[in-house]
C-alpha cells in the first residue's frame, strides 16, 4: 500500500513534463549533464544546525561585543512585586500565550476587582511582568546583525556565482532546454546554504524575538522551503536561484536598517531605511511580479509543455506576492509615521510587539496621570 502511494505521489505526469521520465533526468555517469538529485533535499536540515550553531558563536564572540562597544546595553526591565494570584492571572491569560501583550481597560477592571486592588496597581504590575518576558535591545540587535550579515553573503555570493550564467541576463534561458540543464557544484552550495538557512529561521522562529507577523514569516519560511524543494525535484533551479537573488537583496538593508535602530544610530537607520524602502518596492513590487513572476506564467508556457507540478510552483510564487504586499503595506504604516515624526518608529516590517506595548501605554495610561499615586 506505501509503495502504490508513493508511486501515486511521484507520478510522472504530475512533476514532469510531458514525454519526460525520471530515468531522463536521474543523475548517473552516464548523462550528458549533472541533474539535481532529490535525496539532497535532506542536507540542509543538518547544515541548518550548523548554521544555528554558528549563529550562537557569532552572536557571543562577535555581535553582542560589537553591540556593548555601541553602547547596548544587555539590561533585563525591573521585576515586578510577587503577587501569586496576578502571577496565576498572567500565566492563565490567553492573550499572554497568543502574545497579544496588553489588556484592555475593561480586563484591567475585572481582575483589579477580582483581586481587591486599584486599577492602577494591576496595570502597573501587569506592564512589569510584561516586560520581563521582552528580549533586551542587546538580544534584538545580535539577532537583527545576524540574518544581515548571511543576506549580505548569500546575496554576494549568489551573484558572484551566477554573473556568468545565462539565464541571469535572459530569463527565457530558464526554459529553454527543459528539463536537461545541468546543475553546477556553484549552484548546488547556493541551494543547499539557502535551504538550511530558511529551515535555521523555521526552527529558532519559536526562541527568537516574537514578532507580530509571527505566522506571516512562519508562512513565508514555509512556502520559501517548498520553493526551493520543488524547483530542486523538478530541476527548475535557473529560476529558484533568480527568487533567490531577488529576495536576499532588500533583506541587507532591512536587518541593517533594524540594528542601527537598537543601536540609536537615528540618521543612520532612516538613511538605511530609506533606500531599505524603495529597493523593497522595486524588486518585490516590481522585478518580482512584472519580470519573475510574467515570465513563470506567461513566456514559460510558450517555451516547454505545461504539468501540474508547475502550476504548484508558479502558485507558491504567488503567495510569496501576496505576502509581499501585505508587509508593503506594513514598511509603508512606518514610513508615513517616519515622515512625520521626523524619524523612524517602531520595528520595520514586522511592528515589534515592544512598540505596540508601547504605543498601547501611551494610550491607555493617560486617564490615569491625574489619579494618585499607588503606595
Amino acid at each position: 500500500m506505501l509503495r502504490a502511494l508513493l508511486n501515486k505521489f511521484w507520478d510522472e505526469d504530475v512533476w514532469l513534463p510531458p514525454n519526460t521520465t525520471w530515468e531522463d533526468i536521474t543523475p548517473g555517469p552516464d548523462k550528458a549533464v549533472v541533474y539535481a538529485d532529490y535525496r539532497h533535499l535532506l542536507y540542509p536540515i543538518p547544515l541548518a544546525l550548523v548554521l544555528i550553531a554558528l549563529r550562537q558563536v557569532l552572536e557571543k564572540y562577535w555581535f553582542a561585543p560589537f553591540g556593548r562597544s555601541l553602547g547596548i546595553k544587555n539590561t533585563r526591565p525591573k521585576k515586578a512585586p510577587n503577587n501569586s494570584k496576578l502571577e496565576l492571572a498572567y500565566i492563565d491569560c490567553p492573550k499572554i500565550k497568543h502574545k497579544q501583550l496588553f489588556l484592555s481597560k475593561d480586563e484591567i477592571c475585572a481582575l483589579a476587582k477580582q483581586l481587591d486592588m486599584s486599577e492602577r496597581q494591576v496595570e502597573r504590575w501587569w506592564r512589569l511582568r510584561r516586560s520581563q518576558d521582552k528580549p533586551s535591545t542587546l538580544v534584538k540587535f545580535c539577532e537583527n546583525m545576524w540574518r544581515c550579515t548571511f543576506y549580505l553573503y548569500n546575496f554576494s555570493y549568489g551573484m558572484f556565482i551566477l554573473w556568468d550564467k545565462e539565464w541571469l541576463w535572459d530569463i527565457d534561458q530558464c526554459y529553454i532546454g527543459y528539463p536537461h540543464q545541468g546543475l553546477t557544484p556553484d549552484i548546488w552550495w547556493y541551494y543547499m546554504i539557502s535551504a538550511a538557512f530558511y529551515w535555521s529561521l523555521t526552527i529558532s522562529q519559536f526562541w527568537d524575538v516574537r514578532r507580530k507577523d509571527f505566522w506571516q514569516m512562519f508562512v513565508h519560511h514555509i512556502a520559501t522551503i517548498l520553493l526551493l524543494s520543488f524547483s530542486w525535484v523538478c530541476n527548475l533551479h535557473r529560476i529558484g536561484t533568480l527568487v533567490l537573488l531577488l529576495h536576499d537583496c532588500a533583506d541587507i538593508f532591512l536587518e541593517a536598517a533594524k540594528a542601527a535602530k537598537y543601536a540609536n544610530y537615528q540618521k543612520l537607520c532612516d538613511a538605511i531605511f530609506t533606500v531599505f524602502t524603495a529597493l523593497w518596492i522595486m524588486t518585490r513590487l516590481g522585478i518580482y511580479p512584472f519580470y519573475i513572476i510574467w515570465s513563470t506564467s506567461i513566456r514559460a508556457p510558450m517555451l516547454l509543455p505545461m504539468f501540474a507540478a508547475y502550476y504548484i510552483f508558479n502558485s507558491l510564487l504567488c503567495l510569496l506576492l501576496a505576502l509581499h504586499m501585505v508587509w508593503t503595506w506594513l514598511i509603508l504604516q512606518v514610513a508615513y509615521k517616519s515622515i512625520n515624526a521626523g524619524k523612524m518608529e517602531g520595528d520595520i516590517r514586522s511592528s515589534s510587539s515592544e512598540f505596540s506595548d508601547s504605543s498601547h501605554q501611551s494610550n491607555h495610561s493617560t486617564p490615569n496621570r491625574n489619579s494618585k499615586k499607588d503606595t
